[in-house]
């Protein structure tokens, strides 16, 4: 059986992912999500100023900001935590 991922994993990949620029396109095929579902996680981390738009003549494109650099660090920190702890106690 397939976990499925939290928010915040979600929240992690789209902010990883979008380090570079990318069109909402590539990031809902990329992060494995529909538009229903993506939207408003783009949303949201536009709200928290974690990710902004830049748009241009060719089109739209999210990219994270440094405050995101913050969650990015503490998230990537808590998860190898959780994880190393949980490895090496089988």
């Amino acid at each position: 059986m397939k976990n499925r991922r939290t928010q915040y994993e979600i929240y992690w990949e789209i902010l990883t992912l979008c380090k570079n620029p990318k069109s909402y396109t590539k990031i809902i095929n990329h992060c494995n999500l529909n538009s229903k579902i993506g939207t408003p996680y783009l949303s949201f981390l536009l709200e928290k100023k974690y990710l902004i738009l830049l748009e241009d003549k060719t089109g739209s494109q999210y990219q994270t900001t440094e405050d995101a650099h913050v969650f990015l660090s503490l998230f990537s920190k808590m998860y190898k935590e959780l994880f190393n702890k949980y490895a090496s106690s089988k």
